[in-house]
């Protein structure tokens, strides 16, 4: 089983950046696709990007050019660089493993699931 663990969430200014970090014990010699989600206040968890076993990596409209996912397969741990941070932006973000969905169009895409971390933007 593997089982994510998000950090990196804080609170920023509009225009900023942050990385968040994923750390998943057993993604990699599992083949695990990864992927970074997210879910505001009173809506529905989305969908942000995500990165194959192979380094394919995919994103949503709303974060493409802004958003950079990426990983380091020797650690199982996969990153999100997050820049020109909007106040739309905030959210809890959770990361999820399984298999590899490009862009999947349900949470239930994704088998293992982290706790989420807590990113807030201000305008």
């Amino acid at each position: 089983q593997v089982q994510p663990a998000e950090s990196g969430g804080a609170s920023v200014q509009a225009g900023g950046s942050l990385r968040l970090s994923c750390t998943a014990p057993g993604s990699t010699s599992n083949s695990c696709g990864m992927s970074w989600w997210r879910q505001a206040a009173e809506k529905r968890r989305e969908w942000v990007s995500g990165i194959s076993n192979r380094g394919t990596t995919t994103y949503a409209d709303s974060v493409k050019g802004r958003f950079t996912i990426s990983k380091d397969g020797a650690k199982d741990t996969v990153y999100l660089q997050m820049n020109s941070l909007k106040p739309e932006d905030t959210a809890m973000y959770y990361c999820a493993a399984g298999l590899w969905v490009s862009t999947p169009l349900s949470d239930r895409d994704y088998k293992y699931w982290g706790q989420g971390t807590q990113v807030t933007v201000s305008s």
